[in-house]
């Protein structure tokens, strides 16, 4: 009787206690896309051509540094001299053209690559100009599902962009470092241990937004529609993290990039 009555004392304890919602995951590094080349210090962003099967990989800071092409393999296609042609800051996909685009710096706008018949960029077409986004260096981040680009804004919120005009549609509110048990603090308190630039979109249910955290060396999953984390996922002890740009998500993989060695490093 005092057996059963322990365990069902325990079980009692055991569940008064808040269930904590995140999900932790230990990721490893799987693939390297090393720039070709020389110029720029940080790296824009990344992005997967689904239908050549190709990596684009960009350098930030002038539309004459470095943009890397490469196979599934991370084998680098692309001739040396191949430029950005644009002042590239977020990378993806568009699904309807087949086309990668991109956002800029400051009042670059945003532009799609034309490609030639090898997939390399050969012309900027332009889709929008002056500053449609948060601040000068945001990455954006599209989501095919609303049709919209997300931007990390300075406040550590959410601002959504419309795709078909880039117009301005709502901000979301971002619980930084908090799941839905915690006790949830002001953005202010914790911005300074996130990268302050990118958010990917990952399209993973109920944790589509990505946000690097440096301090603790980790990628955090956000569910988009209560902006709440769900999901954690820890980075080895040699993985390289910066405070701004440097950071990615394409083809199922998160991309860092190492500043010294030039590369970009691919983590699942």
């Amino acid at each position: 009787m005092k057996t059963i009555l322990l365990a069902f004392l325990g079980f009692l304890i055991f569940s008064m206690v808040p269930v904590n919602a995140q999900t932790v995951k230990t990721l490893k590094q799987v693939l390297e896309l090393k720039i070709p080349g020389e110029g720029g210090a940080n790296g824009a962003s990344i992005a997967w051509h689904p239908v050549l099967k190709k990596y684009y990989a960009a350098m930030a800071g002038n539309i004459i540094f470095p943009l890397g092409v490469f196979d599934a393999a991370g084998k680098c296609l692309s001739p040396e001299e191949q430029v950005t042609l644009f002042d590239i800051r977020g990378l993806w996909y568009y699904p309807k053209l087949k086309t990668i685009q991109m956002n800029g710096y400051n009042e670059f706008g945003w532009a799609e690559y034309q490609l030639d018949t090898k997939g390399f960029p050969t012309e900027i077409k332009e889709l929008y100009t002056g500053i449609n986004q948060p601040t000068e260096n945001s990455a954006g981040s599209f989501s095919p599902k609303e049709n919209v680009i997300y931007f990390l804004n300075e406040e550590g919120n959410l601002d959504a962009y419309d795709y078909g005009t880039a117009e301005f549609l709502e901000t979301k509110d971002m619980h930084l470092g908090s799941d839905k048990n915690s006790d949830y603090s002001d953005n202010d308190d914790v911005l300074e241990d996130y990268n302050t630039t990118t958010a990917v979109y990952t399209g993973i249910p109920k944790a589509e937004i990505g946000i690097l955290n440096v301090t603790d060396k980790q990628i955090e999953l956000y569910n988009v529609g209560t902006g709440y984390l769900t999901q954690r996922l820890k980075l080895p002890e040699t993985a390289p993290v910066a405070n701004w740009l440097n950071f990615g998500y394409a083809n199922s993989i998160y991309w860092l990039f190492d500043k010294e060695t030039r590369i970009w490093k691919g983590y699942k």
